[in-house]
């Protein structure tokens, strides 16, 4: 017989899915057969799926100790000496400076190296976070970045606050911002509210059975024939800028998938080696967290990007982004 004692990280969830996370290799069938029999308890007394665990309350598992290696979710062990860079932490919540070319997740079984790992060994070393106390809970970020788009990841240190972000994202109390250069001549700010949906190759297209996808765009500087557009995120769908801006006849330089090649190959021989789409600003409107409610975080391109920016249409990006860029 093992006891797990449910700890703060641990509270809030239903019991199936504790069960599913601390038996990770287990299939559901494995946990709803033995809540069933009751060879798993809360608190000595039969489980059902859904009911909610808080904390100090025992689960009792009665199975071979065989079985439980079998299933149970392995505890990493990190060796990554690469730390993220910080934009801002408290106890509760941190923000992260990701790069282009870094991925936010590994997606891979072979690792790789990613933004979500140097933050765990970020707070191991800082001794914020042991996995090896934790029954269910990884520190997690509640938004994605695609590897070549540069920006602000939002991260959280503990299940509360995970919970109440993924809350905030949801309920649009979280403002993401992202800057841009497309090619064309924009006069006007203009809004794009389409279904969008992902075809087999990859590229995000206007679907009647897609997923609503709300994006606001600003216009920030309009030089020959090019635009800088600030970028108000509404809603978080793959490639949204991307196939929002496509759907109005105009692309992101850079953009190997969206955009052409003869632009591409003009902006790479000044150094972009990407598309410029940047996530230059979170910012919250959230009652729990005090610290960071009505304050806006800003995180500016990368020097070869603010290069290209400052030379095409003659502006200081910081200064532009301060008078214009915030919606």
């Amino acid at each position: 017989m093992r006891e797990i004692i449910i700890n703060e990280n641990d509270a809030g969830r239903r019991v199936d899915r504790f069960l599913k996370i601390y038996f990770e290799k287990a299939p559901l069938s494995f946990i709803y057969k033995n809540l069933r029999k009751k060879n798993i308890k809360v608190n000595g007394k039969k489980a059902n799926p859904e009911d909610i665990l808080n904390e100090g309350d025992v689960i009792r598992l009665f199975l071979a100790e065989d079985t439980i290696k079998k299933f149970k979710k392995d505890v990493k062990k990190y060796k990554n000496s690469k730390f993220p860079d910080v934009l801002f932490e408290n106890e509760d919540i941190i923000l992260i400076k990701k790069p282009i070319n870094m991925l936010t997740h590994n997606d891979q079984k072979a690792y790789q190296d990613n933004a979500l790992d140097r933050l765990v060994d970020y707070l191991i070393y800082k001794e914020e976070f042991n996995p090896r106390l934790e029954n269910s809970f990884r520190p997690a970020f509640v938004n994605r970045l695609d590897r070549n788009t540069s920006g602000i990841l939002i991260g959280a240190k503990n299940l509360k606050t995970l919970q109440y972000l993924n809350e905030g994202i949801k309920n649009r109390n979280i403002s993401k911002y992202y800057l841009t250069i497309v090619k064309g001549d924009i006069k006007d700010d203009f809004d794009v509210d389409i279904n969008l949906k992902k075809s087999k190759n990859n590229v995000v297209a206007k679907s009647s059975d897609g997923k609503r996808s709300v994006t606001k765009f600003k216009v920030l500087k309009t030089k020959n024939n090019y635009t800088l557009l600030s970028v108000n995120l509404i809603t978080g769908r793959t490639h949204q800028i991307r196939a929002s801006l496509k759907e109005k006849g105009y692309y992101i330089i850079g953009d190997r998938k969206y955009g052409t090649k003869e632009e591409n190959n003009k902006f790479r021989k000044l150094g972009l080696d990407s598309q410029f789409l940047h996530n230059f600003c979170v910012s919250f409107d959230l009652k729990k967290l005090e610290d960071v409610k009505g304050k806006n975080y800003i995180f500016l391109p990368n020097d070869k990007m603010t290069k290209i920016a400052e030379d095409l249409f003659d502006v200081n990006l910081g200064e532009i982004i301060n008078e214009k860029g915030i919606f």
